[in-house]
C-alpha cells in the first residue's frame, strides 16, 4: 500500500494531461497540481532503454503547459544515435557486441553519443511555447561555474558546451511536438574516453546515405580539469541552478522507470525502443558500394558489391565476381538469397545457410569465403 501511495503522490505532482489509471483505479488530470510549477526527477535506472522510455512517457503524459520538468539520468555503457541517423555509419557494431554495449535510437535528432556511468544526462521538459535551449544551457553553465569557479565553460551557437574554448563537455538534441518539447544534453564528468573512441567509428565501409552525420569534436571530462568535483556536488549544483533560473523551489524525487503503477504503459514504450524495427529499421534508405578481396589457397581476386537498403532490409543486391573464381550462377543465387533479408550479419548468415549446404568441395569453400566477405560488410 505504501508503494501505491507514493506512486499516486508522484502522479499528482506530475499533473498528467491524460487520464492515467493507477492500481487504485484513480486517475490524475490536468487540474491536479502543486503550487510549484516545476519538478526535478532523478532516475534510479541505468538502463538506456528504460530511461529513454521515461522521456517518452513524460513527454506524452505530463501537462507541460502548466509544469516544467527536469530529468536527471545516466546509463551503463551504451551508444545512442539520433532519430535520423544510420547506426552502421555511426558506430562499430562488432566492437560493441564484443563489449556487450547496446545501441539505442532516441526520438530526438542530433548526433551520436556514448553514454556510461561517468556521463550525466539532463532532459528539460517544457511547453513548446517555453522551449528555450539557450536558457537551459545557461542553467548548466552557471551551475558549473558555481560548483567549480575555475572552470572556463561557455555555450556555443551549436548549443554545445565547451571547456577552455575547444573541448566539448556537452552535446545537445531536442524534440518538439505539437504542444510540448524536450531538450536533452550530456555532461561528461568522468566518462571512459577510450571506450568512446573505440566504438564511435563506422562499422560498414562504402555507405552512401542522406542520414544525419555526426560531427566529431575533441572531448574532455570535467574531472580532468576539476579533480575534486564530486558527482553529488554536481547534481546538487544543477538542481539549485534550475530552481534559481526558473524561480522554483523543487526538491528532487527518485523515480523508477520500470514502475507501471507510477508510469502506466511505460513497458510498452521500452519494448518498442529495444526492438530491431525501431533501432535499425528506422534507418533512412542507404546504399553500400564496396570492394571485396577474396582469397583461398589457390587463387586471389577482387569482387564488387552494391546493395540498396531500405527500412533496414536489403532491397537489391548486385555482386560482380570473376567467373573464374565462382560460377555466375552461384553468385546470382547468393544475391537472390540476400534480397529481403535484414541488413544484419546473423540474419544474412541464416539466409544463405541452405545455399552453402547444397554445394561441396572447392565451390562450397569459395562460396563460403564470398559469403563471409559480404556478411562482414554488414557489421
Amino acid at each position: 500500500m505504501l508503494n501505491v501511495r507514493r506512486s499516486w503522490s508522484l502522479l499528482r505532482r506530475l499533473g498528467c494531461r491524460t487520464e492515467v489509471q493507477t492500481s487504485r483505479t484513480s486517475s490524475c488530470s490536468s487540474g491536479v497540481f502543486l503550487s510549484d510549477a516545476g519538478l526535478v526527477l532523478k532516475s534510479q535506472s541505468t538502463d538506456v532503454f528504460q530511461n529513454l522510455a521515461l522521456e517518452d512517457w513524460i513527454d506524452a503524459n505530463v501537462d507541460l503547459q502548466r509544469r516544467g520538468v527536469l530529468l536527471l539520468w545516466r546509463n551503463r555503457p551504451a551508444v545512442v544515435i539520433g532519430r535520423h541517423q544510420n547506426p552502421w555509419s555511426e558506430c562499430d557494431l562488432p566492437a560493441m557486441r564484443r563489449r556487450g554495449i547496446p545501441v539505442a535510437r532516441r526520438r530526438s535528432g542530433g548526433g551520436t553519443v556514448f553514454h556510461d556511468l561517468g556521463n550525466l544526462n539532463l532532459t528539460f521538459f517544457a511547453s513548446k511555447k517555453d522551449y528555450d535551449r539557450r536558457r537551459n544551457l545557461k542553467v548548466v553553465v552557471e551551475a558549473l561555474r558555481r560548483v567549480s569557479p575555475g572552470l572556463a565553460v561557455h555555450a556555443t551557437e551549436r548549443f554545445d558546451i565547451l571547456l577552455n574554448g575547444h573541448l566539448k563537455i556537452s552535446g545537445t538534441a531536442s524534440r518538439l511536438s505539437r504542444k510540448s518539447s524536450y531538450h536533452h544534453c550530456t555532461l561528461l564528468h568522468s566518462a571512459d574516453r577510450s571506450a568512446l573512441s573505440a566504438v564511435l567509428r563506422p562499422s560498414c565501409p562504402g555507405i552512401h546515405s542522406n542520414a544525419t552525420p555526426s560531427v566529431p569534436s575533441p572531448v574532455a571530462n570535467l574531472l580532468d580539469h576539476a579533480p575534486t568535483l564530486q558527482w553529488e556536488e554536481l547534481l546538487d549544483g544543477l538542481v539549485h541552478q534550475y530552481n534559481a533560473e526558473f524561480g522554483l523551489s523543487s526538491a528532487s524525487s527518485l523515480v523508477d522507470p520500470t514502475d507501471e503503477s507510477t508510469f502506466p504503459g511505460i513497458s510498452r514504450m521500452e519494448a518498442e525502443l529495444r526492438s530491431w524495427d525501431w533501432t535499425f529499421g528506422k534507418t533512412p534508405k542507404f546504399s553500400v558500394q564496396t570492394g571485396l578481396e577474396l582469397e583461398d589457397s589457390s587463387a586471389r581476386c577482387s569482387a564488387q558489391l552494391h546493395m540498396e537498403v531500405k527500412s533496414g532490409r536489403i532491397q537489391s543486391c548486385d555482386l560482380q565476381v570473376p567467373a573464374a573464381w565462382l560460377p555466375v550462377r552461384l553468385s546470382g543465387e547468393l544475391t537472390d538469397s540476400l534480397v529481403g533479408q535484414r541488413f544484419c550479419p546473423q540474419r544474412a548468415a541464416a539466409g544463405v545457410a541452405s545455399l552453402l549446404r547444397a554445394q561441396s568441395g572447392e565451390l562450397q569453400s569459395r562460396l563460403h569465403i564470398l559469403c563471409d566477405a559480404v556478411i562482414s560488410v554488414m557489421g
